[in-house]
């Protein structure tokens, strides 16, 4: 499915991670530290460029990137610490000008399906503000938002996403059912690792 819009991704990998231990986002999944599975699946969609956001641990999170892919675009929140909110800002306000959209990615979500990504961004294309894949009744990642949103994102505060600004569009939003519950699964404690394989 082809797009004609301009899309970014921003991958969020701000967070200390202190469920599991520390460390996460560098912890062994399929042979590769976790956070490439993340930027795989942010590679794989239709996007001109990727942005990882850092925070804690903010040199080793970068240099695990820059193993993956040095055209990867690095950015940190200094204010990390606040939450998701200031992660999510950083990454939107790091975006190139005359953008359409940009995908938010999760940097513990290693098993987003691939197929569900260009359906997202196509139904911004098509006029969505924004676009969330969906499996089993749920709302998952990575979401959409169309460039109308990134001023509602430039104003959150506190250890939130872009959830509250999704809610606020309604019936709005463009829901895409996913092949697999890719998109709700992320790494929260050690133990996730051996439910995550792929």
């Amino acid at each position: 499915m082809a797009t004609v819009g301009r899309f970014a991704a921003v991958v969020l990998a701000a967070g200390a991670g202190s469920r599991f231990g520390g460390g996460k986002l560098l912890a062994d999944y399929a042979g590769a530290p976790l956070l490439h599975a993340a930027l795989a699946a942010a590679r794989a969609a239709p996007v001109q460029s990727i942005t990882l956001v850092t925070g804690v641990d903010a040199e080793a999170v970068a240099a695990c990137a820059a193993g993956f892919d040095p055209a990867v675009r690095v950015v940190h929140a200094a204010d990390h610490a606040e939450g998701m909110a200031a992660s999510l800002r950083a990454g939107i306000a790091s975006l190139e000008p005359g953008l359409d959209g940009v995908f938010v990615f999760l940097g513990d979500m290693p098993r987003v399906p691939h197929a569900v990504l260009a359906p997202l961004a196509a139904a911004v294309d098509a006029g969505a503000p924004a676009a969330a894949p969906v499996f089993a009744g749920r709302r998952g990642n990575p979401v959409v938002l169309g460039r109308t949103l990134f001023g509602d994102v430039a104003a959150l505060r506190g250890d939130v996403g872009a959830r509250t600004v999704l809610q606020g569009l309604g019936a709005r939003l463009a829901l895409l059912e996913a092949p697999d519950d890719g998109v709700l699964f992320d790494i929260d404690v050690r133990e996730d690792l051996s439910r995550a394989r792929p």
